[in-house]
C-alpha cells in the first residue's frame, strides 16, 4: 500500500519523506474497554498471558492465551503506571509516572501482592531487561527548552548508574539482541537515538551516540521494541500508526492503524510481538471518534525476540 494518497488536511498526514514506505494496516484484534483509557505496557509472561496497563486509572490488566476479553488484576491509583515489564521469575516490574516529578519502580507479583518500590527519585517510564537481570529505564521529564531527563542502567543489585543525560522527555527504550546497541525514543525532541554500548554494558563506547532519525508532527515518538532480527518498531502517538527502522535507524515500514485519516485510534504507544510468532500487537485508544481503547494486530518483519524473562 502507498501512503500517498493520505490528503495533508486530514489530522496525521503522512509526512512526504515517509509515504513511500513499505505500509500495512493493522486489524482489530482486542477491545480492552468501551472507555478512552491510556493503554500502556504490553508483555508476556511464560504462559502467553498478556499484561497491558492503562496510565491515568492506574489498573493492570492480563488477557489469557486465545482470550479476547481482558481481566483487571489491581489498581494503581495515583501512581500513573507507564510501562510492565516481567522479570524471569515472574515478578512485574511496573515503571511509574508518579506526580511527573517522582515516580519509582513498583515490584511485585502478578495478583499485585508483595510489593515494594525503588527509584523512586526518578519519573520511570519504561524499562529493558539485560540477560545479567539488570535493566536500563528512562526518566521521562525535561523539555525541548529544559532537556533534564535521561536513560538510566540499573544493575541486578540495584546500583544505578546514568547511561546519557540531558534528554527531552526519554521515552521508550529496547535494547539489540546482541545487547550492545540501546535504542531511545525523546518524545519531546522528536528524536530516536541509537546508543552504541560499551563492552561493562553501562557506559557509551567511544563516539556511540548519534540521533539516526528526526521525526515529524505532534506529538512524537512513544513506546519501542525490536524483533529477532533487530528492526525496531516506535510508536508514533498522536499519528495511529508504528513505524519500523532496521539495526542502523533507517526506516523500513510502518504499520498504519484503520481510521486514523478520520482521526481514530490516534493516540498508539506501544507495539510488542507475541511470543514465537511475528505478530505484531498495538495498544491505542480513540478519544476522537469514541471508540474505546483496542489492541490491533499486524505482520511484523520478523518473529519476536526471545527476551530475558524467556532465557
Amino acid at each position: 500500500m502507498n501512503a500517498s494518497a493520505h490528503s495533508p488536511g486530514k489530522p496525521a498526514p503522512i509526512p512526504p519523506s515517509e509515504q513511500n514506505l513499505l505500509t500495512r494496516v493493522a486489524e482489530p484484534w482486542c477491545k480492552a474497554s468501551d472507555e478512552v483509557l491510556q493503554l500502556e505496557g504490553l508483555c508476556f509472561d511464560r504462559r502467553g498471558t498478556l499484561y497491558f496497563l492503562e496510565v491515568f486509572g492506574g489498573t493492570v490488566f492480563s488477557l489469557e492465551p486465545g482470550g479476547r476479553t481482558p481481566k483487571a488484576l489491581f489498581q494503581l491509583a495515583g501512581m500513573n503506571p507507564a510501562s510492565v515489564k516481567i522479570h524471569r521469575n515472574g515478578q512485574l516490574y511496573i515503571s511509574l509516572l508518579g506526580d511527573f516529578k517522582q515516580g519509582g519502580l513498583l515490584i511485585c507479583n502478578p495478583d499485585g501482592s508483595g510489593r515494594r518500590t525503588i527509584l523512586q527519585d526518578y519519573v520511570v517510564d519504561d524499562i529493558v531487561f539485560a540477560s545479567d537481570g539488570g535493566f536500563y529505564f528512562t526518566h521521562f521529564v525535561g523539555s525541548s527548552c529544559e532537556p533534564t531527563g535521561g536513560v538510566f542502567h540499573v544493575s541486578a543489585d540495584e546500583v544505578v548508574t546514568p547511561v546519557m543525560r540531558n534528554m527531552a522527555g526519554p521515552n521508550g527504550v529496547a535494547l539489540s539482541t546482541d545487547e550492545r546497541v540501546l535504542w531511545v525514543t525523546e518524545t519531546n525532541a522528536n528524536r530516536l537515538h541509537r546508543i552504541d554500548l560499551a563492552a561493562d554494558g553501562k557506559t557509551i563506547a567511544p563516539y556511540g551516540t548519534c540521533v539516526p532519525y528526526h521525526f515529524t508532527g505532534y506529538h512524537g515518538p512513544d513506546s519501542c521494541s525490536i524483533d529477532s532480527d533487530d528492526n525496531l518498531y516506535v510508536a508514533m502517538y498522536y499519528q495511529g500508526r508504528v513505524m519500523a527502522f532496521n539495526r542502523y535507524g533507517f526506516p523500513i515500514g510502518q504499520f498504519l492503524l484503520p481510521g486514523r485519516d478520520e482521526g481514530q485510534h490516534l493516540l498508539t504507544t506501544h507495539p510488542m510481538l507475541a511470543p514465537d510468532s511475528r505478530q505484531l500487537l498495538i495498544c491505542t485508544n480513540d478519544p476522537v471518534g469514541q471508540k474505546g481503547s483496542w489492541i490491533f494486530s499486524a505482520e511484523a518483519f520478523a518473529k519476536a525476540h526471545k527476551t530475558y524473562q524467556f532465557t
